[in-house]
C-alpha cells in the first residue's frame, strides 16, 4: 500500500497555501524547436528559499503536532533542504537544527545560517551524515523531517505538479529530476490522480544512477559513490520514495555529465533563467532531441536556482550543448 495518496497531497496543498509562492511556468521556442515538442517550465528556482524543497518542509512542519514541535525540528541536508527546513520553522515560531556535510555548496551554507538555523557539520558520507544526525536529535529532542523520504515531505513536493497542471491543461510527459525521490513521488502519485495518462519520466546524472539501477533490478541501492555536478541528486532513494517509485514511474532516463552543464548554459541564456546543474537534469535529454517527447505537450519541473556560479567549471563554447540526438 503507497506510503503517499491524493488525498494527503491535496490536503498538503491547502496546508502550504498561505506559506507557500504560486511559482510561474514559462516557454521557450527555442527548446519548443530543438526537441519539436511544446515544452511548459514549472519555475520552482523562484521558489522561497529558492528550490521545490520549501513544499515539502512547510508541510512537515505544519503537519507536526504540538507536542513533537516543542524542541524543533532538525535534519540532515546538503542544502536545498536545509535552507527550506529552516525558513519553514522561523515562519513556524521554531528552532532548527541543520546536519550539512564538511563540503556543502558555501552559498548554502550561507542562505541556512540566514535562515535563522543552527548548522552542525559533518563528515560528506551517508554514514557521516546518518551518525551526526542521530547525535543531534538525541541530545537536542528535536523532530526529524527527513529531506525526502517523509511521506508529509513527499506529499508537499507533490503540489508543485498540481499548480502545473492548472496553469497549462493536459501533459503527456512530465521531466522530473531525480535525487532522493521525494519529488518525483509526489509528482507521481499526484499525476496518477489527475491526468492517469501523463508519464512521469525522471532524469539521474549516470554518475549517480543509483534510481535507475534500483528499478532495473527491483532493489533499492544505497552504496554508491556518486561523482556528478548536479549536488542536489547525489542521494539515493528512500525505502517510501522506492516504493512509490516502483508503482507510478516506467522510466528513468540518465544524464551524462557533459550534457549538464550545456543544458543549465541554454537555459540561463535563451530563457534568462538561473538554475542549478539538478535542475538542468531534466532538460538535457530534451536538447539531445528525445525521439518520445516529439509532438507532445510536456512539462518540466526546474527544481531549484541555488547555484554558486565561482564554483562551476567552465560551461564550454558556444554551441557546445550539442549533443548525440539519437536518445531513446
Amino acid at each position: 500500500m503507497s506510503t503517499v495518496t491524493w488525498d494527503a497531497v491535496a490536503a498538503a496543498r491547502e496546508r502550504i497555501a498561505p506559506f507557500v509562492h504560486r511559482t510561474p511556468v514559462m516557454t521557450c521556442s527555442a527548446i519548443d524547436e530543438r526537441c519539436r515538442a511544446t515544452v511548459f517550465f514549472k519555475c520552482e528556482s523562484f521558489q522561497r528559499t529558492g528550490s521545490f524543497k520549501f513544499r515539502g518542509a512547510s508541510n512537515a512542519v505544519a503537519s507536526l503536532p504540538p507536542a513533537r514541535r516543542a524542541h524543533g525540528v532538525y535534519a540532515h541536508s546538503s542544502g536545498n533542504h536545509a535552507q527550506a527546513l529552516a525558513l519553514a520553522a522561523r515562519l513556524h515560531g521554531l528552532r532548527a537544527i541543520l546536519v550539512m556535510p564538511e563540503d556543502s555548496n558555501p552559498l548554502k551554507v550561507r542562505a541556512t545560517e540566514g535562515y535563522g538555523a543552527e548548522i552542525v557539520f559533518c563528515p560528506p558520507t551517508h554514514d557521516g551524515r546518518r551518525e551526526v544526525a542521530e547525535r543531534v536529535g538525541a541530545e537536542s529532542g528535536a523532530a526529524f523531517v527527513h529531506p525526502h523520504d517523509d511521506p508529509a515531505v513527499i506529499s508537499g513536493q507533490g503540489t508543485a505538479v498540481i499548480e502545473l497542471l492548472e496553469s497549462v491543461g493536459a501533459l503527456d510527459l512530465v521531466f522530473v529530476p531525480v535525487g532522493g525521490g521525494g519529488l518525483t513521488s509526489g509528482t507521481a502519485v499526484a499525476l496518477s490522480h489527475l491526468a492517469p495518462d501523463a508519464e512521469v519520466i525522471g532524469c539521474e546524472p549516470a554518475q549517480a544512477d543509483d534510481a535507475y539501477r534500483s528499478l532495473l533490478e527491483g532493489r533499492r541501492i544505497t552504496e554508491f559513490t556518486p561523482a556528478t555536478i548536479a549536488d542536489g541528486l547525489r542521494t539515493p532513494l528512500g525505502e517510501n520514495t522506492f516504493a512509490l517509485i516502483r508503482e507510478h514511474v516506467k522510466r528513468i532516463l540518465r544524464v551524462e555529465e557533459e550534457e549538464i552543464l550545456p543544458a543549465m548554459r541554454f537555459v540561463w541564456e535563451r530563457m534568462k533563467l538561473v538554475i542549478e546543474p539538478s535542475s538542468a537534469v531534466a532538460v538535457a535529454p530534451l536538447l539531445a532531441g528525445l525521439r518520445e517527447a516529439r509532438g507532445k505537450r510536456v512539462g518540466v519541473i526546474l527544481t531549484g536556482g541555488n547555484v554558486d556560479i565561482t564554483s562551476l567549471p567552465t560551461l564550454g563554447k558556444e554551441g557546445s550543448w550539442q549533443t548525440n540526438s539519437s536518445r531513446t
